[in-house]
């Protein structure tokens, strides 16, 4: 199996000595830096003290949240097949720490920088007798090392945007290794299996699985229905989520036009990130675009016309509360985020401008559960049609549902799709 590259290599040690100076300036990045101080010592610890060696051990790694959600949702299916199995369970973005803490692994942790100590220390550690990747975050290092031992190599729910920067030719060079020490491969669709044999996986190691985020988000609405009281619906309720500064702008925007004609309408405000600094930019925005006054998540009532949500991990409870749903990145050129969360409620959804690169968005589009608007005008006009027009706003919450119901099983198929290589 061969490795990675010197200059891989060099690049991955760069960087983690240079992390440290970015995090002076960047708070994110110094958390991510953090998080990986001393995370190889508390795996061997972990691994003295609660490795068991009689029984194999199945290593899943995810990005983020959202990639954490399609992970956890074959971790499921896994566990009920293996119960017998240990769990060890990676993560890289700060931002996914406290959802790792909830997976239900035996041992939770940051992701080691993927250099040559760092990750023979972790294989070390955690003895792994499987390694799962989730979505596309395949570190060639450490999959190299795997498959170089003898432990097979899986990626789940792969996704690989046509816009993707992996499939650059410099991108693919230094990550090509990885993604050949691949064992199996599920992708969540045909088109995203055709670029992923582009990224080095061989052909007869893919299959087409589905999108296991579709079951997560299906059990997750279920649960919510009856056990959450933050899901008292208010009237005329449109929920944006994961939104960023440049669809805050336009959302404000439109809002001020929509309550002249609704004065009922609501707007439950959830930025992607809810720092202080971002929460004190959406209330300057509202002040200087005539919004009502925002009130935090905490001290609204049912009657609150412009909620502000200052916290993580409830989003994909308050689509609940929602008429129709905004999910943000459209405005921006970070991308859009997920747009599964309130289809799974029955909610029609608004995207911005920018949705190409999302194949969840496109199918909600074509089905006639979702629309784009690219400005004030637009985004006002749509809001205002579904308000006004239940049974419209009913038929196309239920295409939403039914997109989402049409994948239902991915994850029973990606955890079979496992039992093929143990």
């Amino acid at each position: 199996m061969p490795g990675t590259s010197l200059t891989y290599r060099a690049l991955l040690r760069t960087a983690s000595v240079l992390a440290p100076l970015g995090g002076l300036f960047d708070q994110k990045l110094a958390r991510t830096v953090g998080l990986r101080r001393g995370v190889g010592d508390r795996l061997a610890a972990w691994g003295r003290a609660s490795r068991d060696p009689a029984r194999p051990l199945a290593w899943f790694h995810a990005p983020s949240v959202g990639e954490g959600l399609q992970a956890k949702a074959v971790i499921d299916e896994f566990r009920q097949r293996h119960p017998e199995w240990q769990l060890a369970y990676t993560y890289f973005s700060p931002s996914a720490e406290s959802f790792a803490a909830g997976v239900g692994a035996d041992v939770a942790d940051c992701l080691p920088f993927d250099t040559p100590t760092d990750s023979a220390q972790a294989l070390d550690a955690l003895d792994p007798s499987l390694l799962v990747f989730a979505k596309l975050d395949v570190w060639p290092e450490l999959a190299t090392q795997a498959a170089r031992i003898g432990v097979p190599v899986a990626l789940v729910a792969a996704t690989v945007r046509p816009g993707s920067g992996r499939l650059g030719l410099v991108a693919r060079a230094l990550l090509k290794p990885g993604y050949e020490a691949l064992t199996i491969a599920g992708a969540i669709s045909a088109d995203d299996a055709e670029r992923l044999a582009r990224l080095g996986v061989a052909r007869e190691r893919i299959r087409v699985t589905g999108d296991p985020r579709c079951d997560s988000v299906l059990a997750r609405a279920a649960r919510a229905r009856s056990a959450d009281p933050v899901l008292a619906p208010g009237s005329a309720a449109l929920v944006a989520g994961s939104t960023w500064p440049a669809d805050e702008e336009v959302l404000l925007a439109a809002f001020v036009t929509v309550l002249a004609r609704r004065p009922d309408a609501r707007l439950i405000l959830a930025p992607h990130e809810p720092t202080p600094d971002a929460i004190e930019l959406i209330l300057r925005t509202a002040g200087r675009l005539g919004a009502p006054s925002p009130r935090l998540l905490g001290e609204a009532t049912a009657r609150t016309p412009l909620v502000v949500v200052d916290r993580l991990g409830v989003l994909a409870t308050l689509y609940g509360a929602g008429t129709l749903a905004y999910v943000g990145g459209g405005f921006g050129r970070a991308g859009l985020h997920s747009v599964l969360e309130p289809a799974a409620w029955g909610l029609p959804v608004i995207v911005g401008p920018h949705w190409q690169e999302s194949r969840d968005a496109g199918r909600l589009i074509s089905g006639g559960a979702a629309v784009s608007a690219g400005t004030v005008e637009a985004l006002a006009t749509a809001w205002l049609n579904w308000l006004q027009d239940e049974p419209a706003r009913a038929a196309a919450g239920a295409r939403a549902l039914g997109v989402v119901e049409a994948e239902r099983g991915a994850s029973a198929r990606s955890a079979a799709l496992l039992d093929e290589v143990l």
